[in-house]
């Protein structure tokens, strides 16, 4: 029985490194030597397509090596359940995670690498003031509990970042860089990702996001109105718009973010109606006067039509001939090639406009979506509205939180990029408005998209006239001050919210909450004086503040399974047994196992597992602790593997 320790690739969080490694090797396996690469074979093997030069086009920074090396670092921590915080914490898909962002994404690698359909993220703008996400080489998880007031030693700002440091543009690169890198590692190939920003970050943003996805993956940049009035306090022009920038995680096709047209819109658009449906006339010719007969021939030819509209590529006797030719001469051409006419020649009609022959094409409202524009000005988009809907969620006319984004633009997005069951992502989740605009959009479209949120529990200081009103509402609520609190709070009553407004809609509006911390599994300490009290910490490396659940839920992270996977429960020989995911993992957690409860607990797991049938390999774990002595843990591993769990393993 092998067992589990902190530094067992195994239990780690996924190593990126290695990854990378594994892919070069299995691209050119002549390139690694001994377990290390060979730049001088991969140059050779790539051939003309390595850059060499010193003087390279893309942007650079102070910081930015140990920012890409910051995302590569496995984490060392662990999320531990919260379920008296949670909603639905039994049926629901979603997951509300408090941590610093990077330690999170690090965790979410192995479950969720390729899964995710649509990230959002609105990043702290680039203010001058401090940032308070923390960004430590050696322990971000120990400098994340000080940060955020949950370890003795004092927190507070990881950095200044005033516009007159000097490092004003590289503190908020070296911020965004790493989580940009493990954020494109949970798209899927037709996964998309939204950034908000203001002009002060935009150029650097699109830089790094071409960086980090590629220029090829580039979509858009959107300009959102968001304050029609403007900042009255800007210094030249009053500023009323923010962007977001999308990007691909490939090349995405055309029309990937076309949306369905309501039927009040196809009412007012497709006057015509036959046995297709209902549909409107376009006219066929390019109504582009670039393009002509001059440098399209190709699209240049005859169409020929009957008194009653019929539409023929061949010429007969009574036909009327008709060329792409304008009111004043110019030779155009038609938006079909011939090939298109022959295939799609139903769809085609004449009429007589102005005394002058066109060919239309019908086209129909079955199937025809409407593409979003680049400047959304929608009344509902603005700022003003998001705060308002969050001031109505809280009853209360005071800013709880400032300027949250409007759910009724996230919902847009989302609409436009995912379907039934996508799984959406907000990494920077502030006031949690990405979760409830996923509420939103599911109860309209009856889709079952699911969310995951991390937000630091960033302290809320009293004595800060932006901060008092929040931290006074967390008081209120018997809620530590932090913004965490506030997110979880505003995805309650967003639930609550939508439920009222769609009362026939019973999708899921439940979240878990899990809370980034330290590994329940506890490392041998070399810095140890006391040998005695090491080897007597050393029979168990679970630590001893942690519950049965904080270890289930640290293997299914460590393992690569989704956090919100069925658990059953299972009483064999009078201990508790789990089983995650229909028997792709086993555990049984108890802390004491004699020698004559072996065979009986081993028998009754295997009879489980034979009902559960699973279709992968299964792991089964123990806690090495429980067994009486080495003899009662060899006799189980003998048991269990002669009917074929040969993966046991011990915490």
């Amino acid at each position: 029985m092998q067992k589990l320790n902190p530094n067992d690739p195994e239990t780690m969080s996924a190593d990126l490194v290695s990854e990378n490694i594994e892919r070069l090797k299995s691209l050119f396996p002549e390139a690694i030597v001994e377990g290390k690469i060979d730049f001088e074979v991969l140059k050779q093997l790539l051939g003309d397509s390595v850059d060499e030069r010193e003087e390279k086009y893309g942007l650079n920074w102070h910081g930015k090596r140990k920012a890409r090396q910051l995302a590569l670092t496995p984490s060392t921590g662990t999320l531990r359940p919260s379920p008296e915080d949670s909603v639905d914490w039994v049926s629901t898909q979603n997951l509300m995670i408090e941590g610093d962002n990077l330690e999170v994404l690090k965790l979410l690698q192995k479950s969720y690498a390729g899964k995710v359909k649509l990230i959002y993220i609105d990043p702290p703008y680039n203010t001058g003031k401090d940032f308070v996400y923390p960004d430590d080489f050696q322990d971000n998880v120990t400098n994340y509990l000080h940060v955020t007031g949950q370890l003795d030693e004092s927190g507070g700002k990881v950095s200044s970042n005033t516009e007159s440091s000097g490092r004003f543009h590289t503190d908020w690169l070296n911020m965004l860089y790493p989580r940009l890198i493990l954020a494109r590692n949970l798209l899927r190939e037709d996964g998309v990702v939204f950034v908000s920003i203001d002009e002060k970050e935009l150029q650097n943003l699109r830089f790094l996001a071409n960086e980090v996805f590629g220029e090829e993956c580039f979509v858009a940049v959107l300009t959102v109105l968001c304050n029609p009035p403007g900042r009255s306090q800007d210094k030249f022009f009053a500023t009323n718009h923010e962007y977001i920038v999308v990007y691909g995680r490939s090349v995405l096709p055309k029309g990937y973010f076309s949306i369905a047209k309501g039927e009040d819109q196809i009412e007012a658009e497709y006057p015509e109606e036959d046995d297709g449906g209902k549909y409107r006339l376009l006219e066929l010719r390019n109504t582009h006067r670039e393009f002509g007969r001059h440098n399209r021939k190709n699209l240049y030819y005859p169409f020929f039509a009957n008194d009653d509209g019929e539409v023929f590529l061949e010429e007969e006797e009574g036909l009327h001939k008709i060329l792409p030719i304008w009111d004043d001469g110019f030779e155009g051409c038609w938006t079909w090639d011939r090939s298109k006419s022959e295939k799609d020649g139903h769809l085609l009609v004449s009429q007589m406009v102005n005394g002058r022959l066109k060919v239309y094409r019908k086209s129909y409202a079955s199937g025809s979506d409407r593409m979003l524009k680049t400047i959304l000005i929608d009344r509902t988009y603005y700022t003003e509205r998001g705060q308002k809907e969050f001031n109505q969620l809280f009853k209360t006319k005071a800013k709880l939180f400032q300027a949250p984004k409007s759910p009724f633009l996230l919902a847009q997005l989302i609409q436009s990029a995912t379907d039934n069951n996508d799984l959406i992502v907000d990494f920077f989740a502030g006031s949690g408005t990405t979760g409830h605009a996923v509420m939103i959009q599911n109860s309209v479209d009856g889709a079952n998209r699911r969310f995951i949120l991390v937000q630091l529990p960033e302290p809320l200081d009293p004595d800060n006239k932006e901060q008092k009103i929040a931290s006074d509402y967390c008081d209120k609520l018997g809620k530590p001050h932090n913004i965490a609190e506030l997110t979880k709070e505003r995805l309650r009553r967003s639930a609550g919210k939508v439920a009222a407004e769609a009362p026939l809609f019973v999708g899921d509006n439940g979240f878990r909450v899990f809370k980034l911390d330290t590994s329940n599994i506890a490392p041998w300490d070399t810095e140890s004086k006391n040998l005695e009290l090491s080897l007597l910490a050393a029979v168990t490396n679970v630590k001893e503040d942690r519950t049965e659940a904080d270890i289930l839920n640290e293997l299914l992270i460590k393992l690569g399974l989704d956090l919100c996977v069925p658990i059953e429960e299972r009483e064999i020989a009078g201990k508790t047994v789990h089983s995650v995911g229909a028997g792709a993992l086993m555990l049984c957690l108890a802390t004491k196992i004699d020698r004559s409860e072996v065979e009986p607990l081993a028998q009754g797991i295997v009879d489980w597992h034979k009902e559960l049938d699973p279709a992968a390999v299964s792991s089964m774990v123990f806690l090495d602790s429980a067994f009486a002595d080495d003899v009662s843990k060899t006799n189980m591993t003998a048991i269990l593997g002669q009917h074929g769990l040969l993966k046991v393993r011990s915490l």
